[in-house]
């Protein structure tokens, strides 16, 4: 079954009683929350995805109203992953960010089996983009302009390794899109359907684009990497890449690392042999349309 499957009303409804179980990539996570904020937006923006009442699940998150008077003044929203609140207490109208939030960080702080870099990744003939960069570099906004013209997407926040295979294994997830971002993107793939603005959270105005089905369905498709590309929006700027080297795009990739220094010995051979296989590139760009392009033209030298 799929969240678009069940009617609105019968959603909110078992989110509040017994949760639903949703399938994100190689997670699922079971989400209870009487918020309607959430349910609306779990309604947009993951209709797609796989869900059910039962299964087993990675995570266990909920989002609430706290249990005094911020319940009702200037109102407030409470997360909690396994029953521990890992968080401050957020404004009420950030409901679904928290949950977003909260998601990015379960898998931050629990999962040890992947090796996991702070990256957006597309996939298009077959192979996969990676695109590291720290927040306000362009990365989501890039990452969401390939996807509405025809590119996979794999993550937009965090790229996940295969400790065996060295294949990125696809969590396509609702692509969050920042301030000005939102309103280019709007403008830029306007038959994309997008969540809310939240205002005033400690990032500015957030709003989500929900994933293509196309991407939602084939997310057990695991992708060989091919690229490593460093993206940095420039206003003004002409599309330009520079090629960079194994030494120093290793170097530049340790630090958007999420858990390396955990896994150790395999974590480093892992990281030495994505780098081993890609092409790596800083990238700068100001108009989609010339990096859509620039990125189109990639993915064909794949085939010759």
């Amino acid at each position: 079954m799929n969240i678009s499957d069940i009617f609105g009303s019968d959603l909110h409804y078992r989110l509040r009683r017994a949760g639903i179980c949703l399938r994100t990539g190689p997670f699922v996570v079971h989400l209870k929350t009487a918020l309607p904020t959430i349910a609306n937006a779990v309604g947009v923006l993951y209709k797609d995805f796989c869900c059910d009442f039962s299964s087993f699940a990675d995570f266990h998150v909920s989002v609430s109203r706290p249990r005094n008077f911020r319940r009702w003044w200037r109102p407030q929203v409470v997360c909690y992953l396994n029953d521990e609140s890992p968080f401050t207490p957020l404004p009420a109208d950030q409901s679904f960010i928290a949950f977003e939030s909260l998601l990015n960080w379960s898998i931050y702080s629990r999962v040890y089996n992947f090796l996991i870099i702070h990256a957006a990744a597309v996939e298009r003939a077959g192979f996969a983009v990676i695109l590291p960069a720290p927040p306000g570099s362009g990365k989501s906004t890039l990452c969401a302009a390939l996807a509405s013209r025809g590119w996979r997407l794999l993550t937009d926040e965090l790229t996940i390794i295969d400790l065996d295979s060295g294949l990125v294994v696809p969590m396509p997830r609702p692509i969050s899109l920042k301030n000005e971002s939102i309103d280019i993107m709007q403008a830029f793939a306007p038959k994309e359907m997008f969540g809310e603005k939240t205002h005033g959270t400690v990032k500015g105005t957030i709003a989500h684009m929900r994933p293509p089905t196309e991407s939602v369905l084939r997310m057990h498709n695991l992708v060989p990497p091919r690229w490593i590309i460093f993206p940095t929006y420039r206003a003004g700027a002409l599309t330009t890449t520079d090629y960079l080297g194994k030494g120093g795009t290793f170097m530049r990739l340790s630090g958007g690392l999420v858990n390396y220094p955990v896994l150790g010995a395999r974590g480093f051979d892992t990281l030495t042999r994505l780098i081993d296989q890609t092409d790596c590139y800083d990238f700068t760009y100001s108009e989609l349309n010339d990096a859509v392009a620039w990125f189109n033209a990639l993915s064909l030298q794949r085939k010759a």
